[in-house]
């Protein structure tokens, strides 16, 4: 029997952050997450109860090929929290072999090492101090992040772009760092300050584009 996956949603929007951010994407959305984040913007998503549809690897496969079909390139496997799935490697082999750039969003709290190697590239959070999720943090992953890869300190206060500070320094990631704003938290602009008086030129500022172009609560974009 073919396995099977609990898909929540996918459509076709802009990469809103990132290093491909503005670029087409197909988004593959999980149901399940091991984490309950305090500002998390996609909780819908996370819940043992989650709406999702069963689908089949044939099923993400042809998804896949519409979408390329239409000139994407780029697909995001994304949750809820998609390393949970079972047998998800395949999904990432499958894809990463029709030539698509497969990009996973990660929460920091499942171990990469199962993932090295099937040619996807990942984002992987750090879960800081305004999560209240920090101490699942698995971070023997930074040692298996390539340049290709990304690591992304979500902000919601001056103390998580300290503690993202320290992280970096303490675990020297060779990737992007990225700082990213909990909309309605904090301002852009007070990370910049404190970006500038912290000396943290080896940090970007990074907005989630999709929040900007369309409500901030809106699905599907």
């Amino acid at each position: 029997m073919e396995q099977t996956y609990k898909l929540a949603e996918h459509f076709i929007s802009i990469n809103g952050e990132g290093q491909c951010a503005g670029e087409l994407a197909l988004f593959l959305r999980f149901a399940g997450c091991n984490l309950r984040c305090d500002w998390c913007d996609t909780a819908w998503a996370c819940g043992k109860d989650a709406p999702h549809t069963v689908v089949s690897l044939s099923d993400l496969a042809k998804i896949a090929e519409d979408a390329a079909a239409d000139g994407v390139r780029n697909v995001t496997l994304t949750g809820g929290e998609p390393l949970l799935q079972e047998n998800i490697r395949t999904v990432m082999e499958q894809l990463c072999g029709m030539g698509l750039r497969v990009e996973i969003e990660t929460n920091g709290a499942v171990p990469l090492e199962p993932f090295i190697g099937c040619g996807a590239v990942f984002t992987m959070d750090y879960k800081l101090p305004s999560s209240n999720m920090e101490r699942f943090m698995q971070t023997e992953n930074f040692a298996l992040l390539h340049p290709q890869d990304t690591v992304k300190f979500v902000c919601g206060s001056k103390e998580d772009v300290l503690r993202a500070k320290e992280i970096a320094a303490q675990y020297k990631p060779e990737c992007p760092l990225y700082l990213s704003p909990v909309f309605g938290r904090i301002e852009p602009a007070e990370i910049v300050e404190i970006m500038k008086s912290e000396r943290m030129g080896n940090f970007r500022l990074q907005l989630q584009l999709h929040k900007f172009i369309w409500d901030p609560m809106a699905r599907g974009v």
